[in-house]
């Protein structure tokens, strides 16, 4: 049977793996970073509501700009990030991958690269790739956090023409300090490759910032042509199956996007979905609250069990540190042998879950409690 290596695909997709968690069939799933609370059911009448609109004129084209969504997502960052901006500085697709693709598309490409700080979001590099953009990987500290004097110096020294910057950074919970961000972006800016005179576009990844217990950086992009912030509906609004993500820039970076996004790229039904969405916002945020409180007593459990703790602002937490990457693995195992399914995402010695309910957390807290004694017992 023909394998996918013996098609003449690209040489740098050769013996690569696609971007995946494990989907098991377990009392509780903690491992992909969902909201766990389904959408209230007032809002989900609502979508039936605007589905039903929408449905009504599905023979013909959407509107291609989606500017009403892009309005009400600009009034809502407005509201909630501590910066005004209009529909002409946002741009929505087909969740923040597709944005991310779309920036990579217009910005990266072949001859280019990007660069970001690993452990981190995995798709940046996948992204990269798949647009034929090289990938480099920037330093961090132990403490996961971002060595800034180290990566401006890479910077300066690869001068990337894409760099991106997660905060809170996917897997390790980490928030990024204002004034790395700065420090990270006048770098980006001097450092000019010979292709082009202006600086590296500078994406901050912020899909868990409404979970942080710092302020958004979205006021950032006041005067900086080429800082652009992404966002996401999968988390804080609990609607990972939605798949809407947006972007928050100057307009000319929006218009940039609109060179390379496919025609009519997002659906009615996902429009009228996320116009709906956005109508709920004080409940959805409501259960963002009680996730940073679950988020924080994970935190703080985890440690009272002799586990070491990442500080996190997302809605998961890294916890450890066990030894190296087998270790970790065979507690992911354990731990799913007592019916709780966490993450392992290759940062050895380090395991990563999401915020559940109060009930799903105490089931994780106690099957760690558990697998915690019986390690202890084995090493006796």
């Amino acid at each position: 049977m023909t394998g996918i290596d013996d098609l003449p695909i690209r040489d740098e997709l050769r013996g690569k793996s696609p971007y995946g968690a494990p989907q098991l069939d377990v009392p509780v799933r903690l491992n992909t970073n969902e909201n766990p609370y389904p959408l209230p059911e007032e809002l989900v009448a609502r979508i039936a509501e605007r589905v039903t609109e929408a449905a009504r004129g599905l023979n013909r084209y959407p509107d291609r700009d989606a500017v009403e969504l892009r309005t009400e997502l600009a009034r809502y960052l407005s509201r909630t990030a501590g910066h005004t901006v209009d529909h002409r500085q946002v741009w929505a697709a087909n969740g923040s991958n597709e944005v991310l693709q779309q920036l990579l598309q217009a910005f990266g490409g072949p001859g280019r690269t990007a660069l970001g700080f690993e452990p981190s979001y995995s798709m940046h590099a996948l992204i990269a790739r798949g647009t034929g953009t090289g990938w480099l990987s920037g330093p961090r500290n132990d403490d996961f956090t971002i060595d800034t004097e180290a990566a401006v110096a890479a910077i300066a020294e690869h001068k990337p023409d894409v760099v991106f910057v997660c905060s809170p950074n996917n897997p390790t919970g980490t928030a990024v300090t204002e004034e790395t961000v700065l420090a990270l972006y006048e770098a980006a800016q001097a450092a000019r490759s010979d292709r082009h005179e202006h600086g590296a576009l500078v994406v901050v990844d912020e899909a868990y910032g409404e979970f942080s217990h710092h302020p958004s950086l979205l006021p950032l992009i006041e005067g900086r042509d080429t800082l652009v912030l992404s966002r996401t509906m999968s988390k804080a609004f609990g609607a990972a199956g939605l798949r809407l993500g947006y972007l928050a820039a100057a307009p000319a970076v929006v218009d940039a996007v609109q060179l390379v996004r496919l025609p009519y790229h997002l659906s009615a039904v996902t429009q009228a979905t996320a116009l709906a969405a956005l109508e709920h916002t004080d409940t959805l945020l409501g259960y963002v609250e009680q996730l940073k409180t679950e988020r924080d007593r994970l935190v703080t459990e985890l440690r009272a069990i002799g586990c070491q703790v990442t500080a996190s602002d997302a809605n998961f937490v890294q916890f450890g540190r066990f030894d190296g990457a087998a270790g970790s693995h065979a507690v992911w195992e354990a731990l799913l042998a007592h019916g709780v399914l966490v993450r392992d995402n290759g940062v050895p010695g380090w395991l990563r879950v999401t915020a559940g309910t109060p009930e799903e957390n105490d089931a994780f807290l106690d099957a760690v409690r558990a697998v915690t004694k019986e390690l202890k017992e084995k090493s006796d």
